[in-house]
């Protein structure tokens, strides 16, 4: 591929699009934003379609398209795309299931297009700072809490509240997708999941990990947060406590900081896309996935009080 700008369409305009992908997509020369599809939402000043179907016919040109829909319906969509030979950007969680997401990777190798999940937390600014301090030390435990109010990020959204839509884990996987990429490689023992007595998905999860070694690593998940939100990484080593705050965006080790930069995840994350897109490969890492997938299997269902918005 040339380095012309990628032609780019968006499928599924909501909130996250409007705050995070459109302001990096704007402010990106790797691209072309040419089209948008979306049930309720437009994008102001390019062609606007109902659907990536009715992209794909209208604009033959196209060669990626970023989806943004929920996780339940991301599947169809870019199994459509990848069979047009169109390179695809995941948002997260990049699907409803593991065993869909493995077959998107197929398709994108069988096509000969990139296929990117896009894992933004990890694009955090002091995750890689809080990775290599973390290969220089000795781990002896970690806990992962990740506590916010879900009436404040996901205001009247039903659909995280139905099967596929991850409940109390749509904020935990990006937890899970830094952890998987600074802590070693561990697996759930036990779990609990606190379910609504009027909702299908948890609006809390206790979960507890080893590592393969056999260290403890505790998660403690929880949508009723008020007040400050929580998005933190402890860790216990031989160099000091080290805590990674803010959804990544602060290091800490034994309460000096040592890392803190303003966030930019999705700028990484389009460029991340630009460079597979024009290296002609995939990112597709399925462990934070398959985590969750895992606390569902293993993890006890607890009934608490009724939800409501």
């Amino acid at each position: 591929m040339t380095s012309s700008p990628i032609k780019l369409g968006i499928v599924g305009v909501g909130k996250i699009v409007r705050d995070q992908h459109l302001p990096a997509v704007a402010k990106d020369g790797n691209y072309q934003l040419t089209a948008a599809a979306s049930r309720h939402g437009k994008v102001d000043g390019i062609a606007n379609y109902p659907s990536i179907e009715a992209i794909l016919a209208a604009e033959p040109s196209l060669e990626a398209a970023s989806l943004c829909m929920p996780p339940q319906f991301r599947y169809d969509a870019a199994r459509t795309a990848l069979e047009a030979r169109k390179h695809v950007f995941l948002e997260k969680p990049p699907g409803a299931t593991v065993s869909e997401v493995e077959h998107l990777k197929t398709l994108a190798e069988k096509n000969g297009v990139s296929l990117f999940a896009s894992w933004h937390s990890r694009y955090a600014p002091a995750v890689e700072a809080a990775r290599a301090f973390l290969a220089s030390a000795r781990l002896t435990s970690a806990a992962i809490n990740w506590k916010e109010d879900v009436r404040r990020w996901h205001p009247n959204q039903e659909w995280i509240w139905e099967p596929g839509g991850f409940g109390v884990f749509d904020p935990g996987i990006n937890a899970l997708s830094i952890a998987t990429h600074i802590l070693p490689a561990m697996f759930i023992t036990s779990a609990v999941l606190d379910f609504p007595e009027n909702r299908a998905a948890p609006v809390a999860a206790h979960v507890a990990f080893r590592t393969s070694t056999g260290l403890p690593v505790t998660m403690e998940l929880d949508w009723l947060q008020t007040g400050p939100q929580i998005w933190d990484i402890v860790a216990e080593t031989d160099k000091g406590r080290m805590v990674l705050s803010g959804g990544g965006a602060m290091l800490a080790v034994d309460g000096k900081t040592i890392h803190d930069e303003p966030e930019a995840e999705y700028p990484m994350l389009y460029k991340r896309f630009a460079e597979i897109v024009r290296a002609g490969t995939s990112d597709v890492d399925l462990a934070p996935l398959q985590h969750v997938a895992d606390a569902f299997m293993l993890g006890k269902r607890n009934v608490v009080e009724a939800f409501f918005d």
